[in-house]
């Protein structure tokens, strides 16, 4: 018997403008929703002004749940359409 991990599949993304590193970070956790990380936010200045932008993309890590299955090939079918396998285990 195999079990497996899986979790939703899911990201949003939100663009802020800031004129600090720190006010730009302070708006992306402010965008942060329950059961999401921030994942990537990369910054650039806007041109002929004292102020950045930055994209923020949160990634969901919550939502994890158990699927078993008696074989690779019948719990990969298992996994729901939107959901990733993190990882498989043996009960053996």
């Amino acid at each position: 018997m195999l079990i497996a991990l899986i979790r939703p599949v899911e990201s949003s993304t939100v663009d802020v403008i800031g004129a600090t590193l720190e006010d730009v970070h302070d708006q992306l956790i402010a965008h942060q929703q329950p059961g999401f990380v921030l994942a990537s936010a990369p910054v650039r200045m806007l041109k002929g002004e004292a102020k950045m932008e930055s994209t923020g993309t949160f990634w969901r890590v919550d939502g994890v749940q158990e699927i078993e299955a008696d074989d690779m090939a019948a719990l990969e079918a298992k996994v729901p359409e939107g959901w990733r396998m993190l990882s498989v285990r043996s009960t053996d």
